[in-house]
């Protein structure tokens, strides 16, 4: 594999934090055993720090597979660092900005390129090509951290993870009612309006209104539109006539089949809802699969890949990729790549995804007899590699991407659902801004 060099960029600007952050990260921050200069690879023993960047959620399968790496290498010691998913990348900025990265943390597409950007990560194709994960990693997912990082083919993260869009739905709610599975868009709809008795509280869906509720909103314009690029030429496709009827269509649900109370909704909040209520569906990921089953057991919910269109195709949108990275300013850059090659290992990676309900990156792990057992798991690998959909891939090297859906649009979205914005002027905003940002990437890529 090529390793490019990369240029330097102009740093995005990074989240402002608190001294107390800082100092509070700083704290936990690289692993150093005094012998090593910065950026050396060190020793390859002592005692290095790993942020997991959905701390709490998969806190319990990351201290197992700690706990068997230590064992495996006893010179080297891995401090455990929860980081919740919301503040993962506010977090990375304020280490970055004020010093305390780790040697290794969990890095998503969606924000690996402002990380990338800001030149804290170490480039790992080498790395891999000279380690036993060399012909071992999903290529699907090699590409996607390959794109995610916007500096062409060098690979800045070692993917462990894809937890692509899929749709639960209440099989024993669906058939009480007479109601075909949702595999189609009209199905949707329809099933969303009769499971509906606001009287009862019981609500056909449940939708993302707070944090993370773009790329689910863009994934039910897109499938619905039947639209399968997410550009044309240099200017973003967000704002087409047929994704705005789209996501008119799509914020109708709000407060007609939902419950009201869905503008606030993060993922925990919506998957509780889910699983604890008389709620018929909901749009999530696969990450969410296990709650489902630990709450309902595997007779009460099935989950499948998004609804297909009129002409039964299915559009989906790209879910970012996770995975790990190394980090620059590492003391002992050794024994964290070690850490990194055990745990996308075939047996780590494994035990990881088995736990999350997510598609392995390691191809022997994706193998596993445990991915004939979780239904919406092999349903939704199965639907990226049988041609039955079409992935539009969101600009995930944009640096600003994460800032643009998140911090800039959310509560934009909120806006629409509560009737103060048209989901036209919505898509017109976010459109203007995308298509500014790719027009400042290609300007930086072309110097």
């Amino acid at each position: 594999m090529e390793n490019l060099k990369p240029r330097r960029r102009r740093r995005t600007a990074v989240t402002a934090a608190s001294l107390a952050a800082v100092l509070a990260l700083t704290a936990t921050a690289c692993g150093d055993d005094g012998t090593t200069a910065a950026g050396e690879e060190g020793s390859g023993k002592g005692t290095i720090t790993f942020w997991d960047n959905n701390g709490g959620v998969r806190t319990a399968v990351w201290q197992e597979i700690i706990k068997d790496f230590e064992a495996e290498n006893p010179g080297i010691k891995v401090t455990y660092v929860p980081i919740p998913s919301e503040d993962v990348q506010s977090k990375y900025d304020t280490a970055i900005a004020g010093g305390g990265l780790p040697d290794v943390g969990g890095v998503g597409a969606a924000y690996l390129a402002n990380i990338v950007a800001q030149d804290a990560l170490e480039p790992v194709g080498d790395r891999i090509e000279g380690s036993s994960l060399k012909g071992r990693l999903v290529p699907a997912m090699v590409a996607s951290v390959r794109s995610a990082g916007g500096r062409g083919d060098e690979m800045y993260s070692v993917p462990t993870s894809a937890s692509n869009g899929t749709l639960y739905y209440r099989t024993d709610l669906f058939k009480a009612a007479g109601l075909e599975p949702p595999t189609t868009w009209a199905k949707f709809y329809e099933a969303a309006a009769e499971l509906t008795d606001v009287g009862k509280n019981r609500f056909g869906y449940t939708i993302r209104g707070g944090a993370g509720s773009i790329a689910q909103a863009l994934d039910a314009m897109y499938g619905q539109s039947g639209i399968t690029s997410f550009w044309d030429g240099d200017r973003t496709t967000v704002n087409d006539p047929k994704n705005v009827a789209a996501l008119e269509k799509y914020v109708g649900l709000y407060r007609t089949t939902t419950p009201e109370a869905d503008v606030n909704n993060d993922f925990k909040k919506m998957v509780a809802q889910f699983d604890t209520g008389t709620i018929g569906m909901l749009s999530h990921n696969l990450g969410s699969y296990t709650d489902h089953v630990k709450a309902l057991g595997k007779d009460k919910f099935a989950g499948i890949p998004n609804p297909t269109g009129d002409g039964g195709t299915r559009v989906q949108v790209s879910n970012p990729v996770d995975g790990l990275g190394l980090f620059r300013s590492s003391k002992n850059k050794a024994a964290a790549w070690k850490f990194i090659e055990f745990a996308v290992s075939h047996e780590s990676n494994s035990k990881w995804n088995e736990s999350a309900g997510a598609i392995p990156a390691n191809t022997e792990a994706a193998a596993d007899p445990w991915m004939k057992d979780a239904e919406a798991t092999r349903l939704g690998a199965k639907a990226l590699t049988d041609g039955s959909t079409t992935i539009v891939e969101l600009p995930y090297y944009l640096p600003d991407w994460n800032k643009i859906s998140k911090a800039d649009n959310e509560p934009n979205f909120q806006k629409v659902l509560l009737g103060s914005m048209s989901a036209k002027e919505f898509a017109d905003t976010l459109a203007e801004q995308l298509n500014a940002a790719q027009a400042e990437w290609k300007e930086r890529n072309a110097s």
